[in-house]
């Protein structure tokens, strides 16, 4: 019976891989073109990110995943799994202990520092995908750098609601050269991206591309000087564990009362408070 490859795929497939890394490293934002492997995952549920992962991953590093915030989420638990088990490396829920974060939708609250990688989901690469169905023409657009196509997105959506309605895949101009798609993060992790220290990856495995923001990078979410770019507000609100405001919060509703109550959607950050909480009692 042979021998699974450490981290399953196989060398040259690793190496290709990073190539493509290493280019979208080199140029912020630019969607770099990738032979995407077939894994034991269906396509849309993070084939991307996890070839990334599985590209970069080495035996002393430690690995997160997250999805929508949550670390024993389905489709968290069963890529740290597949990951765990091809690679024996170990696995952590806090933030901080990990070299390696493999992220759906969120973007960790503990501010990432430059010896960690954070990668990234992407359902859709494309940020004029909207607005043009053909792939050629959204590369010239890029190219050209003719984002107009973006602004006008944008203003369609002030002249409908009076405000930028758009909560995810908000647009951000990367190193003033290249829209990009952020993946589904919320308007509210936007900023988080701007001068990162960590370097974060973007893999779509569905659409067969990879792209990079390297650490220290000028990241601005598309905005207009009189509707300039604001994130989710929660004026008034709080954590009901935590009693935390200054932290991206769900709504959710008890089944039993009725009663309206928002809960940290970074479930390790609101854990690892809880615990410094009782630690101080």
């Amino acid at each position: 019976m042979s021998r699974l490859p450490f981290a399953l795929l196989d060398e040259q497939s690793k190496r290709e891989i990073r190539r493509a890394i290493l280019k979208g490293i080199s140029i912020p934002g630019y969607q770099v073109p990738f032979a995407s492997r077939e894994l034991p995952i269906g396509r849309g549920w993070g084939t991307g990110g996890l070839q990334l992962t599985l590209a970069l991953i080495g035996k002393e590093d430690v690995l997160k995943v997250i999805d929508q915030g949550a670390d024993d989420s389905v489709n968290a638990v069963n890529i740290k799994n597949l990951v765990e088990k091809t690679t024996g490396v170990e696995t952590t829920i806090r933030t901080q202990e990990a070299s390696l974060i493999q992220s759906r939708h969120r973007i960790p609250e503990v501010p990432l520092r430059k010896d960690q990688v954070l990668v990234l989901q992407v359902p859709e690469p494309e940020p004029l995908r909207k607005i043009e169905r053909s792939e050629f023409k959204t590369k010239r657009h890029h190219a050209e750098k003719e984002y107009s196509g973006a602004y006008l997105m944008l203003f369609e959506q002030i002249m409908r609601y009076n405000q930028t309605s758009q909560g995810a895949d908000y647009p951000v101009l990367v190193n003033d050269r290249y829209v990009m798609n952020p993946s589904p993060i919320p308007r509210y992790d936007n900023p988080k991206i701007h001068n990162s220290e960590a370097l974060i990856l973007f893999g779509a495995g569905r659409e067969k591309k990879i792209y990079a923001v390297p650490p220290y990078t000028k990241v601005a979410s598309l905005a207009f000087e009189d509707y300039p770019f604001v994130v989710e507000q929660f004026d008034g609100k709080a954590c009901k564990e935590t009693g935390l405001s200054n932290v991206f919060l769900d709504e959710l509703t008890d089944e039993q009362t009725g009663e309206t109550y928002y809960m940290c959607n970074d479930t390790s950050y609101m854990q690892e408070i809880l615990q410094q909480k009782v630690g101080a009692k």
